[in-house]
């Protein structure tokens, strides 16, 4: 191995291994699709966990057996489901099956929202840019934080009483 002394000696020595590198992260996606022509993904949020199916379709979104807007009935947290379609451009277009367990319906909105997102970038890896741009692929860490003892709640004290 030669002395490096210099910054041009260091872009020699390192130039005949990045081509490989920029191979390696060229390379295109390719989509994941069972035998029925679905994507599948795991989405998390809070204490909620959904299992999506994405495939083409007329835009009818199932939870848990229901309808969306008879499971989600709220405004809000419909507009959280439908999010990663108006994001993508791809409204109307896939049919989304999704399970949800634990959690609230808060949560469980974030689960599917976050579900989706997987699924329609596995499905079609093209949408992967806007979705990642969105913050939509990456799973919301927050949890609540656990009750400590001596105190009432995670950090809420007792009422203090000087007598």
């Amino acid at each position: 191995m030669s002395d490096i002394k210099s910054l041009d000696d260091l872009k020699s020595a390192v130039s005949g291994t990045a081509p490989a590198a920029a191979e390696v992260a060229a390379a295109p996606r390719e989509p994941m699709r069972d035998a029925q022509g679905r994507a599948y993904a795991t989405g998390k949020r809070k204490d909620a966990v959904a299992r999506v199916w994405v495939k083409p379709g007329s835009g009818k979104i199932t939870v848990n057996g229901k309808e969306m807007p008879a499971y989600f009935a709220r405004p809000v947290l419909q507009l959280i489901v439908n999010q990663p379609f108006g994001v993508a451009n791809v409204e109307g277009q896939f049919d989304v099956t999704a399970t949800v367990t634990g959690g609230g319906l808060s949560g469980q909105a974030g689960a599917v929202k976050h579900g989706i997102s997987k699924a329609l970038q596995l499905y079609d890896p093209s949408l992967r840019a806007a979705l990642k741009a969105a913050g939509f692929l990456t799973r919301d860490s927050r949890v609540v934080e656990r009750k400590k003892y001596g105190k009432a709640k995670a950090r809420r004290s007792f009422q203090f009483s000087k007598r």
